[in-house]
């Protein structure tokens, strides 16, 4: 089992909060990984745009659809090859949970493991989204849950989507993932937070914004010259240093 210690509730709801954009930038902020890693890069679109932001710890497996599984029993007449194995790996995992599965297939994608049924079972498990560098299915059905997909391709057929292994690092359009890793998706697209940080985001964010929402309201005004812009940008960038070289202390 992966020891992930949870957010609490308040700096958890706090993240959720945010849009994947502004949680990018305190990353960046905080200096604890390049600027060139930690989000998905790849063409992995978010299929309900409108959704409000997910959250939630990654519950890691890969994937194949193009051929058969090779273990027994085959896939003949039934709906689903299924593995209750995977499931009851799931739920040890700390919820809300985002299903991060990797297809290993040469042309990811040709068949799609998400549908309706999984998307309803993996709500039932306390998930919230699933991504995927494969395919999903049944959009409408699935966005009346509410569940979130994002996901390279949408196929109309299951063909042979199957479980491989699951409980490792998997890689989605670029990211690599571990089991437990807090996973945070929305229109913009899919990124990590680091756990190291996670708890102070949401205060570091809030000095953020504002400073974002005073140089806007620069450029909208009538005080606007380059001379007030420069020193404004100045400012801001002094504050992403003190940022940085505070570890976010200065943000509460």
């Amino acid at each position: 089992m992966i020891q992930t210690k949870p957010l609490s509730t308040n700096d958890f709801e706090g993240i959720r909060r945010l849009d994947t954009c502004t949680v990018s930038n305190v990353i960046e902020r905080f200096d604890v990984r390049p600027r060139n890693e930690g989000f998905v890069y790849d063409d992995i679109q978010c299929r309900f745009p409108h959704f409000p932001p997910m959250l939630g710890y990654a519950v890691t497996a890969r994937i194949r659809s193009s051929t058969p599984p090779a273990t027994s029993p085959p896939i003949t007449r039934g709906c689903y090859y299924d593995r209750m194995d995977f499931w009851r790996y799931l739920v040890t995992l700390p919820e809300p949970r985002v299903m991060v599965l990797q297809d290993l297939d040469r042309l990811p994608g040709f068949g799609a493991f998400v549908g309706e049924i999984h998307a309803q079972i993996a709500l039932s498990l306390k998930c919230v989204g699933c991504v995927t560098n494969g395919a999903v299915r049944d959009l409408p059905a699935v966005e009346a849950t509410g569940f979130h997909l994002f996901s390279r391709r949408v196929s109309v057929s299951h063909a042979y989507a199957h479980i491989v292994d699951f409980g490792e690092a998997v890689e989605i359009g670029g990211l690599k993932v571990h089991p437990g890793d807090l996973i945070h998706g929305d229109c913009h697209g899919v990124l990590a937070i680091p756990l190291s940080i996670a708890a102070k985001i949401p205060q570091a964010a809030a000095t953020c914004v504002a400073e974002e929402r005073s140089l806007i309201e620069l450029c909208q005004s009538q005080a606007l010259t380059l001379d007030t812009l420069g020193v404004k940008m100045r400012q801001t960038s002094q504050m992403c240093i003190d940022l940085e070289k505070g570890d976010g202390k200065d943000c509460g």
